[in-house]
This record gives C-alpha cells, sequence and structure tokens, in this order.
C-alpha cells in the first residue's frame, strides 16, 4: 500500500509552505524597503511592527504574565544578537550588494553552524561536514568574484563580508540559545522588547525619525510582519506539529529559486550567471550535509 501522510504532517506541511512562501519574498522587500529608508530605520520600523505583533499572540495564549516575570537575564543578550546585531549586518548587505547575491550568501548559515558546535560544543565534524562546506563555500566564492573566480579582488568585498558575519551571527545565536528553555514566542517577544529600545536610541542618535512616503511605511511594516513575525509563527507550528523535522526542513531549499524570480520581476535585477552556480553549490552543499544527519524514515504502509 502507498504511505498514507497523517494529519498533522500535512497541516505542518501546510504550515511549512506558507513560511517559505513569505522567506521567498523578502529579498525583494528588504531591497524595496531599502530603497526608502536606511538599514537603521528600515530595522526600528520592522522590529517595531513584529514586537507589536508577536505582544498579541503572546497575550493571546496566556503567556503574557510568564513573559514579563521571567527570562530576561536570556534576553538581554539574546535580543542585542536578534534582531539588533543580525539584522543590522543583514540589511548592511542587502543595503550594499544585489539582492540575489545577498540572499545566497545567508544561506550559508547551517554550515556556520555546523562549524562553530565543534568548539562551542564539542561536535565533531565528518568527512561529510568539511565535504559539504568546501562545495558551499565554492559557491561563496563564485558570487563573490561574480564568476571571476581566479581574481581575488572582490566586486563589494565589504558587502561580502557583512553577508558572511550574518550568518555567523544567526549561527553563535542558534547555538547559544541551545539551553534556551524559554517558549518560542516568549523569546521572540522578549528579544524584542530589548531590541527595539536599542535601536530607538540608535537611531535618534543618527538619522532621527524620518518620514519616507506610504510605500516606504508599507514596505517596512511587510518586513515586520512577514519576514520577523507571522512567518517565524507559521515555521514554529510546523516543527512542532510535524512526526520528522526533515519533512519541513528540506522545503526550504524551495525558496531561493523563488527569490530569484521575484527580484527578477519586482525588482528588475538580472539573475548573474555565477549567482545561479553558486547558489547551486551552496544548496548542494547544504543538501549533502543535511543528507548525512537526516537519513529516510523506514516506509509505513
Amino acid at each position: 500500500m502507498s504511505q498514507v501522510t497523517p494529519p498533522d504532517d500535512r497541516q505542518a506541511l501546510l504550515f511549512g509552505l506558507g513560511a517559505v512562501a513569505l522567506w521567498s519574498t523578502v529579498a525583494t522587500a528588504f531591497k524595496v524597503a531599502l530603497g526608502y529608508m536606511s538599514p537603521l530605520e528600515l530595522m526600528w520600523l520592522a522590529s517595531l511592527v513584529s514586537w507589536a505583533l508577536i505582544g498579541v499572540l503572546v497575550a493571546r495564549q496566556g503567556l503574557l504574565g510568564q513573559a514579563l516575570r521571567r527570562g530576561w537575564r536570556t534576553a538581554a543578550w539574546a535580543g542585542l544578537m536578534n534582531p539588533v546585531a543580525y539584522y543590522l549586518v543583514l540589511f548592511g548587505a542587502y543595503d550594499r550588494l544585489p539582492g540575489q547575491e545577498a540572499m545566497a550568501l545567508n544561506y550559508t548559515w547551517a554550515l556556520a553552524m555546523a562549524f562553530l558546535a565543534v568548539p562551542l560544543l564539542g561536535h565533531r565534524l565528518t568527512r561529510i561536514d568539511v565535504l559539504a562546506g568546501l562545495i558551499a563555500y565554492a559557491g561563496v566564492w563564485v558570487i563573490a568574484t561574480r564568476g571571476a573566480v581566479f581574481d581575488v579582488a572582490f566586486a563589494d568585498p565589504l558587502g561580502v563580508g557583512l553577508a558572511l558575519v550574518s550568518t555567523l551571527l544567526w549561527a553563535l545565536y542558534w547555538l547559544l540559545n541551545a539551553r534556551d528553555h524559554r517558549p518560542p514566542l516568549v523569546a521572540q517577544w522578549q528579544n524584542f522588547s530589548v531590541g527595539v529600545p536599542v535601536l530607538t536610541i540608535l537611531l535618534l542618535l543618527g538619522p532621527g525619525l524620518q518620514w519616507h512616503g506610504w510605500a516606504g511605511l508599507g514596505a517596512g511594516v511587510y518586513v515586520g510582519l512577514f519576514e520577523m513575525g507571522i512567518a517565524f509563527v507559521l515555521w514554529q507550528m510546523a516543527v512542532h506539529k510535524v512526526s520528522r523535522t526533515a519533512k519541513v526542513s528540506n522545503l526550504i531549499f524551495l525558496s531561493p529559486p523563488v527569490s530569484l524570480l521575484l527580484l527578477f520581476f519586482i525588482v528588475g535585477e538580472p539573475i548573474l550567471p555565477s549567482t545561479l552556480v553558486g547558489l547551486v553549490l551552496i544548496l548542494g552543499g547544504l543538501g549533502l550535509q543535511q543528507w548525512q544527519k537526516t537519513p529516510a524514515a523506514p516506509t509505513q504502509s
């Protein structure tokens, strides 16, 4: 008999597909929003919107009392890492690089996590881990040099550096949170509760509050609602409902091709051959690494 997908798994796949669909629009939304405002302004507006949205969800689930009472010691450093440091660096990369390049480079965070887990958690690298890293970072080199692989002069070394630093920050954030026992929504809201005041101070000391028109406001609100808010909630629901994490984690490989198409049709970015080659290498390395760690489950009748 053919394998039957359990009802919870079908629901989890729908939630996962919803999250991936929203994340596929993120590179385009970043580029559109950064056309109106600076990375710091976008970060402040998006964080404020996400903080409000997740706060409502926390209250509706009856978790507000718990969120106000405990967990702030962890939130004090976690909020400075994410959203403040991570998104400021990421938006800085998107501000300097074509969206397709920043998006592709950002996908190496999973490999960065595997390598950072060696000194931080005492993990061991397998030969597959090393091979996957070599393949994926060969893709990074192709993208950074825009196909001129024997030329060490990057098209935008600072932009490439910011994109790669963002992957390190994201991987480090999740590794340090391995022992974080806060409920995901509570943790996210507390982190934004720490981050928004910090970003407000940075904004007032820097460019200040400026009006960039309704289009700029809409783009910033979209980033806060969907990239930092709703997509996160959908993904958490998918991971919690699915019987085996690999069933939804593999969905993330659908996002880059859709992102490239949206950047082409909406932003007008020509898709560079170097981006396509580099992205294939990066996704190939990620797929190899994940194949090693998530062997297929026995088929159910």
